[in-house]
């Protein structure tokens, strides 16, 4: 039997959490003296209310009876966030259309950081800091639900279905405790904060700095200025930018032991290892075609390079050039880097480094038991053995994954794209990137999306920023039997 209590009790509480967020932007809005801040005070009250209307109080010590109110949360908390967070948009009216504003809102809360705005910059303060605020709240409410879906229902760790391998063998401090969400919101905020203060100190103002380190920190993208990062020339707030990136992808636990001094454990981490060795090879490769093109003078090849490599790596979606010019076999390489993610215990999106890394050990397993079928040979990760479930379930949410988006490429080529524009925005879609090479390209908003195409690709982002099985367990007979 579902325990509803539990369930709406969790939506009261983000909720709860959504409008307190929501009147700081109202806040800001209100200082600035814009016509905004009624509009997102009324969106804040409108929030809160429904947030502590929908509250359930709980019984001593009363717990899930199963993982099915687990599901039920994990889907209606992105919903509910995503519903919400339209109301700044509507009642501001700078977006008018019901289907754009959720849209945007979907975008933001999946970390997706697609666009339906032409001009960021241009709206009012208030709606800026909101609309990035969004992704630092999508980015750590992954983190912290697919750990469990917060204290009051850790008797269940869904950890988003048994594909998602966050923090595993990375060195969980104290896993499902309050000390660890803590933690992790603590390093998540310091982490904010120290990209915001570097950005002020190369020359950027307080606001833009701060909104961009939120849609860093959430590997988010969504940028307050127009055209994501075009308009920055300087190369430290380029590099600055790489680094938060870079260590945005990375397990939030790893980061807080290299904050401890603890390096054995990023050291016997074979996961962050090769995160970063993905990371440096095609830094160097990006770096060398730029650069033998003649697009950039060298140094300027490097910084651009490791840029758009990282940017792609880990699913943020900024950018800094249209590298829709930089010719066929850089869009390749973006569209490849589009498959990887950044590593498990970070905000990234797409398949995710430990995946990678498992199914190759997997082949190379496999390759062994074919000249040895009488072998006894586990996979191991990190000196520990990873059951046979756990690698089968591995391949199932990969040949998911790619079934998804050849599905979605079908439909985006029905809707009259070509081919490059349908796989390249499915992967941006469902591993929460946001633009892609060809038409929803850098400098290219969804706008022109047709109604049907911009709902179809929400349900896309919300697959997959919830790990696919997670939703579509939900469509199965099985779930509502007993």
């Amino acid at each position: 039997m579902v325990n509803f209590r539990v369930i709406t009790r969790m939506i009261g509480i983000v909720l709860i959490a959504e409008g307190f967020f929501m009147l700081l932007s109202a806040a800001l809005s209100f200082i600035l003296k814009e016509s905004a801040a009624t509009p997102l005070l009324f969106s804040s009250i409108i929030t809160l209310v429904s947030g502590i209307l929908v509250f359930s109080p709980l019984r001593y010590e009363e717990k899930l009876s199963a993982y099915k109110e687990g599901y039920i949360i994990t889907v209606g908390i992105w919903l509910s966030l995503s519903l919400f967070g339209t109301l700044p948009w509507l009642l501001s009216g700078s977006i008018k259309s019901f289907t754009d504003a959720f849209f945007e809102s979907m975008s933001g809360f999946t970390t997706t950081g697609a666009t339906v705005l032409t001009d960021p910059g241009a709206l009012p303060k208030g709606l800026v800091l909101w609309r990035s605020l969004s992704q630092w709240i999508g980015g750590i409410g992954f983190i912290l639900i697919s750990l469990s879906v917060l204290p009051v229902v850790k008797a269940v760790n869904i950890q988003l279905t048994i594909n998602d391998f966050t923090a595993q063998a990375s060195g969980r401090i104290h896993p499902r405790t309050g000390e660890t969400f803590k933690m992790l919101i603590s390093v998540y905020v310091i982490l904010t904060l120290a990209e915001t203060v570097m950005l002020i100190a190369g020359g950027m103002n307080i606001l833009d700095a701060f909104c961009i380190s939120l849609s860093t920190l959430s590997t988010g993208g969504f940028s307050p200025l127009r055209d994501s990062l075009a308009g920055i020339g300087s190369p430290y707030i380029l590099i600055v930018i790489t680094i938060f990136m870079f260590l945005a992808g990375t397990n939030l636990s790893l980061v807080y032991f290299g904050y401890r001094r603890n390096f054995g454990k990023i050291r016997s981490s074979n996961e962050f290892r090769f995160y970063g060795i993905l990371c440096l090879v095609f830094i160097l490769a990006m770096f060398l075609a730029l650069w033998a093109k003649n697009i950039y003078p060298a140094g300027r090849s490097l910084i651009q390079g490791a840029f758009q490599a990282v940017s792609t790596i880990t699913t943020t979606g900024f950018y800094n050039s249209d590298y829709n010019l930089w010719g066929g076999f850089l869009t390749l390489v973006i569209f490849i880097l589009m498959f990887t993610g950044g590593t498990s215990g970070s905000a990234s999106g797409s398949l995710k480094i430990i995946r990678i890394l498992l199914a190759g050990k997997n082949t190379r397993h496999e390759m062994k038991r074919l000249i040895h079928p009488d072998a006894v040979i586990p996979v191991r990760f990190d000196e520990k053995v990873v059951s046979r479930d756990l690698i089968y379930n591995l391949l199932v949410f990969i040949i998911l994954y790619l079934v998804v988006i050849c599905i979605s490429a079908f439909v985006v080529s029905f809707m009259g794209y070509d081919l490059i524009t349908a796989f390249s925005t499915s992967a941006a879609m469902l591993g929460n990137i946001g633009p892609a090479p060809g038409a929803f390209g850098p400098g290219s908003t969804y706008s022109a999306l047709p109604a049907a195409g911009k709902w179809f690709f929400s349900f896309i982002m919300l697959l997959g920023r919830l790990e696919i099985l997670s939703v579509l367990v939900l469509f199965t007979g099985n779930f509502y039997r007993r």
